[in-house]
């Protein structure tokens, strides 16, 4: 077949999300020749970046925090298991990265919660159902792709990147598809992959995040589907464990409602009483927040079998305090809400055993209201979020699934964002930033650190690092 040379460039960067639009503007900065290579053909094509809510935080946490503190953040959320490298690179850079996105003419506004001071305006969390376009990762997006286009650099769509070139285990550039299905390659001194996360992908997905990854909803753009990470281990890349998302609980009818997607999450109401399964009884530990019950949804035998239960003082103080709540959007939405004067009666519209709901729902009672949250299996614990007991009506019961935006394992890098191989050495030329990457958030404990921090970090690093190696290679260094 006849193959397109789309020339050569110092830099390829595939993906054009914000990790690869950061990393394309950064190098460009440094007078770097950069191509992104981008598959969807469309002006405003679609990503996670572009449907983002845009709040940058680093682990729930403001990024105006002592670095010291972010680090020690991280740790705990992630229980000692992030990459030290990249634990501390984010730390350092978390608010080097925002200023920079400001000066790049970015706007953030003030949020509602503490760790919310940093988001992009104007905000797509706030509005309901009225789309990304115009909005904070939209803006982000254009506005990057139009500092890159005055400079040595251009966003090429259409291209499907599918394979790596390596000479001598140095990655000397890339090839792929357009979407027509003609063939075309690319010269690269170094190559960034910046293609997101393989969440649309259910093959990828299953086992390591679920039993039946077709039962957990994308939430997400549709687009992630793990391109970059084949490539990668095609040439000879390391991979994290690949457990581990971030996502939140929506409601079961997200399926076939497009009006309760991505907001309207439950996080909060679960957080504060009960998720139990079909049989009625709890599964995970609802302290720990949205993202690890979301998790332990996915990894359920079946995870469209889950409910949310909760009383009216957790309806109305914990289903009220996000901008985008679900007292009493949900509901207005049409969304599945079983409301009922006794628990009994909550069984029966749910069909929910009456005799395991009413076992489950006093024990756990009697749990809170004598502090001994750590007798219950599994464990509760309340140290993030405070517990309820169930005890005022109406008293509330919603179906609910967990939606998956970004996973977090991944392609193995160092601290500059080095592609590592099977031995932890660096892959010569090849880079990796974003979603696609692992190691920072996930382990056991599914850590959450930010998908928008660590991409903007690692891609600021990541092309500092390559413009130094490079000006040392124009000079003769080696």
């Amino acid at each position: 077949m006849h193959q397109v040379q789309l020339g050569s460039c110092d830099v390829a960067i595939i993906g054009g999300g914000i990790a690869g639009m950061v990393s394309a503007v950064k190098a460009s900065q440094h007078g770097l020749n950069v191509i992104v290579l981008e598959r969807s053909e469309q002006a405003q094509y679609v990503c996670n970046s572009r449907m983002t809510s845009g709040i940058f935080h680093c682990a729930l946490k403001s990024v105006t925090s002592p670095t010291t503190e972010l680090a020690q953040k991280i740790t705990e959320v992630t229980q000692g298991q992030a990459d030290p490298m990249q634990l501390q690179a984010i730390a350092d850079d978390a608010l080097k990265a925002v200023r920079w996105l400001q000066e790049q003419g970015m706007r953030f506004i003030k949020g509602s919660l503490p760790y919310y001071d940093f988001t992009l305006a104007p905000p797509t969390v706030n509005p309901l159902n009225e789309g990304w376009q115009g909005r904070g990762g939209d803006v982000l997006l254009r506005t990057l792709e139009s500092s890159l286009n005055k400079r040595v650099g251009q966003v090429l769509r259409g291209k499907c990147a599918k394979e790596l070139f390596l000479e001598d285990g140095i990655c000397v550039g890339v090839s792929g598809f357009d979407l027509q299905g003609r063939a075309w390659s690319l010269n690269a001194k170094k190559t960034i992959i910046a293609d997101g996360g393989f969440q649309t992908n259910l093959e990828l997905l299953k086992g390591a995040i679920s039993p039946a990854p077709e039962k957990v909803f994308q939430r997400n753009s549709r687009t992630g589907m793990g391109d970059g990470l084949k490539m990668a281990v095609n040439a000879g890349a390391a991979l994290s464990e690949l457990n581990g998302f971030y996502g939140h609980i929506l409601s079961v009818d997200a399926f076939h409602n497009d009006q309760l997607w991505p907001h309207l999450w439950l996080d909060f109401v679960a957080a504060a009483g009960l998720l139990i399964n079909t049989q009625g009884s709890r599964f995970t530990d609802e302290g720990r927040g949205g993202v690890s019950m979301a998790n332990s949804i996915a990894r359920e035998e079946n995870p469209l079998g889950t409910w949310v239960i909760a009383d009216q003082i957790i309806w109305q103080e914990r289903g009220t305090i996000n901008v985008q709540a679900p007292n009493p959007r949900l509901i207005d939405a049409g969304a599945t809400v079983h409301r009922a004067n006794e628990l009994k009666e909550l069984s029966a519209l749910t069909q929910i055993p009456w005799d395991t709901l009413e076992n489950t729902i006093l024990t756990y009672n009697s749990a809170v209201e004598s502090n001994r949250l750590n007798t219950l299996l599994p464990i509760r614990t309340d140290f993030q979020y405070k517990a309820y007991a169930i005890l005022k009506p109406p008293f509330y019961a919603i179906p609910v699934c967990a939606g998956i935006t970004y996973t977090m394992g991944g392609i193995s890098i160092d601290g500059h964002a080095r592609v590592l191989n099977q031995q932890k050495n660096p892959i010569e030329g090849l880079y990796a930033v974003g979603a696609t990457t692992g190691g920072l958030e996930g382990g056991p404990s599914v850590g959450y650190v930010g998908g928008l921090i660590k991409s903007t970090v690692m891609g600021l690093r990541a092309a500092d690092f390559i413009a130094v190696l490079l000006e040392k290679n124009l000079k003769g260094c080696t």
